[in-house]
């Protein structure tokens, strides 16, 4: 198994891990702060979070494109 191959399997894994880790800690700062904290800091983990449910609802078929397949555009 080449590094590609492994990437295809255990990469989707590794970063859904480091999103969930920089969230949990971006979380966990904003709760245990002594100081209020204005609406501003939470916009940069809100919108994190938007991305990553927009990442997901996109299946990898609909992305993957290659000009020499058989298409709707293609000429017949």
């Amino acid at each position: 198994m080449d590094l590609i191959e492994l990437w295809a399997i255990f990469g989707p894994g590794v970063a859904g891990a480091v999103f969930g880790a920089g969230w949990w800690i971006w979380l966990d700062a904003v709760v245990c702060s002594s100081t209020t904290v204005p609406f501003l800091h939470y916009l940069p983990g809100i919108f994190a979070s938007l991305a990553g449910l927009m990442f997901n609802c996109v299946r990898k078929e609909d992305i993957d494109y290659s000009p020499y397949d058989e298409g709707e555009w293609r000429h017949k």
